[in-house]
């Protein structure tokens, strides 16, 4: 249930005036589509001879039949009278048991006489048949209730009241809209899995899901000759496990033995690693591994490019220049309103000149422009923003939240040498986004992917994979709002509150919360980046492992039952329930 700390005290709008007051007793998030939006008043009269538990008048709202739940003297206590918005029980009439409704809603209690001589608090939640309502425990002090204050009469005169309700319902667009997330089954609700969290390894979980993903990668990944290995000592099968388990477990996925084959031990999971020398070293792995078997040059296929640096004469015929591999592309935020304008900066032109000419062999010193250009794009680019950098006035290394726009695709033929034979090319199609939430010293990793070519995203945040919206991709990520007023809190995210925290739509988390990476799809090999994961595509060894492991777990546990008869009912396989603690998106 909610508090009433967030209450507010209104006077001059009659909340019989629903147009003019309902700015002011409900906020409106306008992401969310609306449905239905219903006010209903309720005049109570004898006040003083109500029971303890009373409903009001029914009404409807959206399909659904809705009524107050007034405890006047008080729940669970009694210096506070407590008022909760309910669903009257939709399977009475004809909804199934799985229903749900989610709402933002405003009690309002008023006196009768004077419409605009009242109170109000405000909530959202999503009514289920696990929580038919929702509202204030501790709406108001009971005694003022029928006391004046400030020459006012009291909200309660004469033994009368009116209680109102403001609802808007809105589309649960994801399915998960203020979803509580306990018994949550990931598996069942969206076809995926999670990875479970070792401690600081968020931002390994969230690489680890995208190159899942990328399911060329996997098919080769896949075909790396591993029979005779032994996962802990080499990271090729211990990836291979962890893709194989995130293709048929049901349960989030464990990491350890990925992580000991790096040869970390349990210290280094709890301690965060750079996502770019990760994913660096990770692919060095692998390409040592897939040398001198078909596999070979494969990570290099998927996700190199290459990029020229050149220093060029504008007077004489002289260039120096060299070509090089990339496997990812480092693009400035700071000053950059979008990801076409990094990519501006990123091939900008430098003249040397003045005392800054170039020493052109054969020539001497000459004028000369310097930059580099892209040769080629592979079809799997990454993208890393450089959110942090060092900033030598504070001789620190600071997180850049600054605004930034990345589309959900790009052409990029504008950026290369050598475009090829058609306009589109290069063109670009977002795959991931890889977010961070935080600050320098620590925060929260998580994934937003689009496995297929459908167009449905999800975010994977760590054991737990939720549809998201296309704003929670886009717009939530961007970073800090350019028209959003300062604040002497902007530089630090410990100031957010719990119940900010816990709101959905982000709003509070957006200074700290943003795209750090960045997965493009080269549009014209969409087929094959994305094409089908057979299990004809998985060596034979991973499926009977897996299928030894269980049997192995099986054979243990049922001599323990046979041994021990008294246990044997405290014996079971079951899923890691959260707790209610877990219901925070807390950082760190």
């Amino acid at each position: 249930m909610t508090d009433s700390k967030n209450a507010v005290e209104e006077e001059k709008k009659s909340i019989l005036d629903h147009d003019k007051v309902l700015p002011n007793v409900l906020s409106i998030y306008k992401e969310l589509e609306e449905i239905d939006l219903q006010v209903h008043h309720w005049k109570i009269k004898e006040w003083s001879s109500l029971e303890q538990r009373v409903h009001g008048p029914t009404f409807e709202a959206a399909g659904f039949k809705w009524r107050i739940l007034l405890f006047g003297k008080g729940n669970s206590q009694h210096e506070m009278m407590s008022v909760y918005l309910e669903v009257v029980d939709p399977t009475t009439y004809g909804y199934e048991k799985d229903w749900s409704v989610c709402g933002q809603f405003a009690v309002v209690i008023s006196s009768v006489d004077t419409p605009t001589h009242y109170f109000s608090n405000h909530a959202h939640h999503r009514f289920c048949s696990e929580e038919i309502d929702w509202g204030f425990t501790r709406f108001h002090d009971i005694k003022s209730l029928t006391q004046s204050q400030h020459g006012k009469e009291p909200y309660v005169n004469h033994n009368e009241t009116r209680l109102s309700i403001f609802l808007r319902v809105v589309k649960d667009e994801t399915g998960v809209l203020w979803h509580n997330l306990i018994n949550y089954d990931s598996r069942k609700e969206t076809g995926y899995v999670g990875i479970k969290n070792q401690g600081a390894t968020c931002y390994m979980n969230s690489l680890l899901q995208s190159l899942f993903f990328t399911n060329i990668f996997r098919k080769s990944v896949y075909k790396i000759p591993t029979e005779k290995e032994e996962p802990t000592n080499s990271v090729p099968l211990a990836l291979q496990r962890c893709f194989y388990h995130l293709q048929y477990s049901n349960e989030a996925v464990g990491t350890t033995e990925l992580t000991k084959s790096f040869g970390w031990d349990s210290l280094d999971a709890f301690m965060q690693h750079d996502v770019q020398e990760f994913s660096r070293v990770l692919q060095d792995s692998l390409e040592l591994k897939m040398k001198n078997t078909p596999v070979e040059g494969a990570v290099s296929h998927i996700f190199m490019g290459k990029m020229k640096s050149y220093i060029k004469c504008i007077n004489v015929d002289y260039e120096s220049s060299r070509v090089e591999d990339f496997y990812d592309i480092q693009l400035n935020v700071k000053g950059c309103k979008n990801l076409y304008e990094s990519f501006q900066r990123y091939v900008d032109v430098e003249t040397l000149d003045g005392e800054n000419k170039y020493m052109a062999e054969g020539h001497g010193l000459e004028d000369a422009c310097k930059g580099v250009s892209f040769e080629s794009f592979p079809p799997v680019l990454h993208l890393q923003l450089k959110r942090f950098e060092y900033d030598m006035q504070r001789d620190t290394m600071i997180k850049i939240n600054d605004h930034h726009v990345f589309p959900d695709e790009i052409n990029l033929n504008e950026f290369c040498s050598q475009p090829g034979e058609h306009s589109n090319n290069y063109n670009y199609i977002l795959h991931g986004v890889l977010v961070h939430s935080g600050d320098i010293d620590g925060g929260h990793y998580f994934a937003l992917l689009r496995p297929k070519k459908d167009g449905k995203w999800y975010r994977f945040d760590d054991d737990r994979v939720t549809p998201v919206t296309l704003r929670e991709v886009f717009q939530d990520n961007y970073g800090d709002d350019p028209l959003r007023p300062a604040s002497e809190n902007d530089d630090d995210p410990k100031n957010i509150t719990d119940d900010q925290l816990r709101c959905t739509n982000a709003r509070a988390l957006k200074r700290f919360t943003n795209a750090y990476m960045l997965v493009y799809f080269q549009q014209s090999k969409l087929d094959e980046i994305l094409s089908n994961v057979e299990e004809s595509d998985i060596p034979t060894h991973l499926s009977k492992s897996s299928k030894s492991l269980k049997e192995d777990v099986l054979n243990t546990l049922l001599p323990q039952q046979k041994n021990s008869p008294k246990q044997q009912k405290d014996i079971r396989l079951k899923k890691n329930e959260k707790s209610s603690s877990d219901r925070k998106c807390n950082i760190m």
